[in-house]
C-alpha cells in the first residue's frame, strides 16, 4: 500500500473525529454556562485548553468571550484545529484517494465540509446552535457509518480506523484533564451540585453520560474515571481505543499480538499493556493531572512513530510533509 494513500485515509478520519469532538465540546459547554453563568469565562478558557490551542488563542483574540472562542474553534481558517480547517483538511485528503474510498465515503465528506463552509459565510449560522453542532455529529457519524458499511475491510480501513481511535482517546483524556486539573474546585465545592453538574458535563462532551448512568447510576468521579479511562466496552474510553486501535495497526502489519517489529507497535503495545493493569483508586491517587499528562504525552509519541513508521517516506526535495498534530 502507498504511504501517500495510508497518510491521506488515517488523517482524513482524524480530522473528522477531530471536528466532530470539538462541536460536542461546544455544545455541551453552550449548555453548561446556562447552569452556571459566573463560571462562564473559566469555562471557555477551559474548552480552549482541551482542544490544547491556547497559547494560538491569545496571539489572535485580546479578550475570552463564547463568541470569541466559537469563531476561533469553529470557523477561523488560520486555526488548523478549527472544525473549519479540519473539514478543509479531511476533503483534501480524501481528494487525493478517490479512487481507494467509496464514492459515498468521498460525497459524504464532500457535503460536511460545504455545510460549514457555507454557515461560515452566513450571518445566521448560529442562530440555533444547538442545532448547527447537532448537524456537525450527525455528519461525522454518518461518515464513520459509511466507511464501515462500503469500503472493504483491509488496509486503507485499518488506518482510517486507526485514525480516528488514536484522535478518540486522547481526546477523552484531554476532557477529564480539564475537569480536574483546570476547574479543579475548592475542597468545599467537591461532591455539591455544581461540581456533579460539571462530571455530567465532561460524559456528555464523550457521549458517555447515558451508558454511565446505566452502569453506575450516581455522578461519582472515580467511577467517572474508571468509566472514561478505562473501560474495555464503551467506545470513546481511552482504553477501548487503545486496544482496537492495536489491533488495527496489528492487521496493516501482520504482526501477531506479542511481538513487535516497529516503533509504532512498540509504543501502542506498551501503552494498551499498561492499560491492563490500571485500576481507578491508583490513579487518582498518585495523580490524575500526572498519569493524563503523560497520557496525552503518550499518545502523541505513538502519533509520531506512525508517521516514522509508515509515512516518513513520502519526501518531496529535502522536505518530509506531516499534516496537523
Amino acid at each position: 500500500m502507498l504511504s501517500r494513500v495510508a497518510e491521506s485515509v488515517y488523517w482524513m478520519s482524524r480530522y473528522i473525529e477531530r471536528a466532530e469532538n470539538i462541536a460536542r465540546l461546544i455544545d455541551v459547554n453552550l449548555h453548561l454556562t446556562l447552569d452556571m453563568p459566573g463560571a462562564s469565562e473559566a469555562h471557555w478558557r477551559a474548552v480552549i485548553a482541551t482542544t490544547g490551542d491556547y497559547s494560538r488563542y491569545e496571539d489572535a483574540y485580546v479578550t475570552v468571550s463564547p463568541d470569541n472562542v466559537i469563531e476561533f474553534l469553529v470557523f477561523d481558517y488560520d486555526n488548523p484545529n478549527s472544525i473549519y480547517s479540519c473539514l478543509r483538511s479531511a476533503r483534501e485528503n480524501a481528494r487525493s484517494i478517490r479512487e481507494i474510498i467509496s464514492s459515498e465515503t468521498w460525497a459524504q465528506i464532500n457535503s460536511f465540509y460545504l455545510m460549514i463552509h457555507n454557515a461560515a459565510h452566513e450571518k445566521s449560522r448560529l442562530e440555533l446552535p444547538s442545532e448547527f453542532f447537532q448537524s456537525i455529529r450527525v455528519h461525522s457519524h454518518t461518515i464513520q457509518g459509511v466507511v464501515h458499511g462500503t469500503m472493504s475491510h483491509d488496509e486503507p480501513w485499518h488506518f482510517s480506523r486507526l485514525g480516528r481511535l488514536l484522535e478518540r482517546g486522547e481526546q477523552t483524556a484531554r476532557l477529564i484533564d480539564t475537569k480536574y486539573f483546570l476547574l479543579l474546585p475548592s475542597p468545599e465545592y467537591v461532591g455539591s451540585t455544581m461540581d456533579d453538574v460539571q462530571w455530567s458535563a465532561v460524559l456528555r462532551s464523550a457521549s458517555g453520560f447515558e451508558m454511565y448512568r446505566k452502569r453506575y447510576g450516581r455522578i461519582d468521579p472515580g467511577q467517572i474515571v474508571e468509566f472514561l479511562l478505562l473501560s474495555r466496552s464503551f467506545p470513546r474510553s481511552s482504553n477501548y481505543c487503545i486496544q482496537k486501535a492495536d489491533e488495527s495497526l496489528r492487521e496493516i502489519t501482520g504482526t501477531p499480538l506479542g511481538r513487535f517489529e516497529n516503533a509504532a507497535e512498540r509504543q501502542l503495545g506498551r501503552l494498551r499493556w499498561d492499560f491492563a493493569f490500571h485500576e481507578a483508586d491508583a490513579i487518582i491517587r498518585d495523580g490524575l493531572h500526572e498519569f493524563l499528562d503523560n497520557l496525552q504525552t503518550r499518545f502523541a509519541d505513538v502519533g509520531a512513530s506512525i508517521f516514522d513508521t509508515f509515512f516518513a517516506r513520502r519526501v518531496h526535495g529535502s522536505q518530509i510533509q506531516r499534516q496537523h498534530t
